[in-house]
C-alpha cells in the first residue's frame, strides 16, 4: 500500500526505544562516582556505595538487556572493591553485602528480561494487527466512474495495539458510494467490528439503490456483531461513520451517523460541511433515530476532505488540538494528490510526533473525465 502513503512515523518497527548506550555508561559512571565519593567521606560506616545497586534496577525498566546486565556485573565488582577499602564490621556482613547485591542484580536482569520478552511479543502482535487492517483497507488512489479519491491511512504506533479507522470506496450502478468511520476502542476487537462493517457496505453499496438503506446494514451488521460480542464476554462497541453517494447527475448526498463533518475547498476557501450528525451505528435503535439523507454541492473544482479524528484531536504539548480549518487554508495550494501527505505531516509537526489514535485523511473530487455535471 505504498500509494496510500501508510508510513508508521519515526521509531516504528521498534519495540521500546532504549536509551543510547553511550548515555548509559555516562549515567553509570557518573553514579558511581556520586557513591565512591560519597562513601569515601562518610567512611566505613556510611556503606552509601549500596546505593548502586538501584543502578541495574533503574535500567531494567528503561534499557536493554546487555545494558542491565553490564551494569550489574560493573556495580557489583564496584561494591566488592569497595568492600575491600571499607570493610564491613564482620564477615557475616561482608557475606550479607555480597549477597544482597548479587541477588538485586539478578532480579533486576530477571526483570529486565520478561520487560523485553514482553514488548517483542506485543510488537509482534501490533505488527500483525497493522497488517491485517491494512489488509481490510482499500489502496489508494482509487478512480471510479464518477470520483477520484487520494488519501493516506497511518495507524496508531503504541503498543496499545491499532485503533479502528475505516474507508472504502464502491463503484455501483447507483453511483460512487463511500464509507469513512471510526470504531469505538482500539485493538483486534475493534479491528473485527470494522471488518463488519466493511462487509456490510461492501455488499449493500452495490445491492440497495437508496443510501439510507445502506447506512441501516451497516447498522445491522454493527448490532449483529455486538451480540455475537456479548455472547463470547467482549464489550460492545459503535461506530461513528459517514456514507456518501455521488454521481454525475446529482450533488452529493450524505448520511452522517455520527461522524465527523467533512471539509470542502473550493477556489482558496476553506469551510465545514453542515452536515447534522446522527448517532453512531449501533446505536441508533436504542435512540429511536430514523437515518436519514442530506444533500450538498461539490463542484467539479472543488475538493471534499474527509477525517478522522485522529487529525481534529492530536494535540500538541499545551493540549491545544490540531487548528484543521485554519490549517487547511495554509495548505490550500496542494493539489488533492498532495493534500493528504501535506495535512499528516502538519499534523505531526503540531502533535510533535505524538498520537493516540489511528489518523485517516481522505481527498475526493470529481472524476474530471466523466464530463460536466448535469
Amino acid at each position: 500500500m505504498a500509494d496510500v502513503g501508510t508510513r508508521t512515523g519515526p521509531g516504528s518497527g521498534e519495540t521500546h526505544r532504549a536509551p543510547a548506550n553511550r548515555t548509559v555508561v555516562l549515567a553509570v559512571l557518573g553514579a558511581t562516582a556520586v557513591a565512591l565519593g560519597a562513601q569515601a567521606a562518610g567512611g566505613t560506616s556510611a556503606r552509601l556505595v549500596l546505593l548502586l545497586v538501584f543502578v541495574p534496577a533503574l535500567l531494567a525498566g528503561l534499557g536493554t538487556l546487555a545494558q542491565t546486565v553490564g551494569a550489574a556485573i560493573w556495580v557489583t565488582a564496584v561494591i566488592l572493591v569497595s568492600s575491600v577499602f571499607f570493610p564491613p564490621e564482620s564477615i557475616n556482613g561482608r557475606a550479607l553485602t555480597l549477597a544482597t547485591v548479587v541477588g538485586a542484580s539478578a532480579v533486576a536482569v530477571l526483570l529486565c528480561s520478561r520487560r523485553v520478552r514482553r514488548e517483542r511479543e506485543l510488537h509482534r502482535m501490533r505488527q500483525s494487527a497493522v497488517a491485517l487492517q491494512r489488509q481490510l483497507l482499500r489502496p489508494l488512489p482509487a478512480l471510479t466512474s464518477d470520483v477520484l479519491l487520494h488519501g493516506r491511512y497511518r495507524p496508531i504506533e503504541e503498543d496499545a495495539m491499532v485503533g479502528g479507522d475505516l474507508y472504502d470506496i464502491a463503484d455501483t450502478p447507483y453511483g460512487t458510494r463511500v464509507v469513512i468511520g471510526d470504531v469505538q476502542g482500539k485493538g483486534l476487537p475493534a479491528i473485527g467490528t470494522g471488518f463488519a462493517v466493511l462487509g456490510a457496505f461492501r455488499e449493500a453499496a452495490f445491492r440497495e439503490p437508496a443510501l439510507t438503506d445502506v447506512a441501516l446494514a451497516l447498522e445491522d451488521a454493527v448490532t449483529r456483531h455486538n451480540a455475537y460480542a456479548a455472547q463470547s464476554g467482549e464489550a460492545e462497541r459503535f461506530v461513528t461513520a459517514t456514507v456518501y453517494g455521488l454521481d454525475r447527475r446529482t450533488g452529493v448526498q450524505a448520511v452522517n451517523c455520527g461522524h465527523l463533518a467533512p471539509y470542502l475547498l473550493l477556489g482558496g476557501h476553506v469551510e465545514a460541511v453542515p452536515l447534522t450528525a446522527g448517532v453512531p451505528l449501533g446505536l441508533a435503535d436504542l435512540a429511536g433515530e430514523v437515518r436519514t439523507v442530506q444533500w450538498f454541492d461539490l463542484p467539479d473544482d472543488g475538493t471534499l476532505l474527509l477525517l478522522t479524528d485522529g487529525v481534529t484531536e492530536a494535540a500538541d504539548r499545551a493540549g491545544v488540538f490540531y487548528p484543521v480549518e485554519r490549517r487547511l487554508l495554509a495548505l490550500g495550494d496542494r493539489t488533492p494528490d498532495q493534500l493528504p501527505e501535506a495535512l499528516d505531516e502538519d499534523v505531526h509537526r503540531h502533535s510533535h510526533g505524538r498520537r493516540r489514535d489511528d489518523l485517516t485523511i481522505l481527498a475526493l473530487r470529481r472524476n474530471p473525465g466523466a464530463g460536466p455535471v448535469t
